[in-house]
């Protein structure tokens, strides 16, 4: 949905945006093209595989750090508001495509599922020393699997016997407990958990979702693509009332206190085309929203 999040964007030539999720740096690449000599753009990204995408660009600051880092290194480049920022979430085709990354169940590597490399926690450290209510917690919630229970056991019981490393391995283990002509979708989700887990991705979003509040100008636009409900509400409780709740508060004269304004009435879609030639995108949605 390159084209719905420029247009989301509204990208003013002389205007400085933020693209909090570079990766082969194709949206950074798209926004520069809209920016005059006096634009810039500030890419975040904490793959270290990242840098090796930057643009020959005078324009670009690249910022080598997980995003939830924005209000911190913003201020540290003296840059006081945003006109825009992009965040296009989850795991991208090359974290996939890399087997030894540990991101796929497509391929037997190591549990890793690490995208900063210099992180400590890995995918086989949750397995193999969380406790059985916290990795049953991390599969209900964050994989919103209603077989994490018995999912949990068969972890526990393997890990007593030998130590859990690989991604085949962990398949392995599951498979009595996965639906025949779904093994697809019931696996993603047991690997997106793990994920979510290992990179703290939800408490992430929601740090960079308040900073961006902050940092954007007035007028100034949040694109926000995500791939799985549970970072979509995150976004539209955020965007609907300037909290993860979704309630809805007034100031002391009825006025909203929600410092954002959506500006499609509902999230947006791919349109099939789009779908066809990238499966990944299947699952995207793309809200946009507007500082008040």
């Amino acid at each position: 949905m390159l084209e719905q999040s420029l247009e989301g964007l509204n990208i003013k030539p002389d205007g400085t945006y933020v693209d909090v999720t570079f990766g082969g740096g194709g949206h950074s690449r798209a926004i520069l093209e809209r920016l005059s000599s006096k634009g810039r753009l500030v890419a975040f990204d904490q793959d270290n595989d990242a840098i090796l995408n930057i643009p020959d660009d005078k324009r670009v600051l690249f910022v080598n750090h997980n995003f939830r880092f924005l209000k911190n290194f913003l201020h540290y480049y003296n840059i006081e508001k945003i006109d825009g920022l992009l965040g296009d979430l989850g795991v991208s085709s090359h974290h996939f495509d890399s087997a030894e990354r540990g991101f796929s169940f497509r391929h037997d590597a190591n549990l890793d599922m690490r995208m900063n490399q210099d992180a400590s926690l890995t995918a086989a450290d949750v397995v193999n020393e969380y406790s059985e209510e916290a990795i049953r917690s991390i599969l209900f919630q964050y994989g919103e699997l209603k077989e994490a229970g018995k999912l949990t056991r068969a972890i526990i019981k393997s890990r007593q016997n030998k130590k859990i490393e690989t991604t085949a391995q962990l398949s392995e283990i599951l498979w009595n407990w996965v639906p025949r002509n779904a093994e697809h979708k019931f696996l993603a989700r047991v690997f997106q958990a793990l994920r979510i887990e290992v990179n703290h991705e939800m408490d992430s979003l929601r740090q960079l979702l308040e900073q961006s509040a902050d940092a954007l100008t007035p007028g100034g636009r949040l694109v926000v693509i995500t791939y799985h409900s549970l970072e979509d509400r995150l976004v539209k409780n955020f965007v609907k009332a300037g909290n993860f709740d979704g309630k809805i508060t007034r100031d002391l004269y009825g006025n909203y206190e929600a410092p954002l304004k959506a500006i499609n009435k509902g999230v947006i879609i791919p349109e099939e085309n789009e779908t066809d030639e990238n499966n990944r995108s299947r699952s995207a949605k793309l809200r946009i929203a507007e500082k008040n």
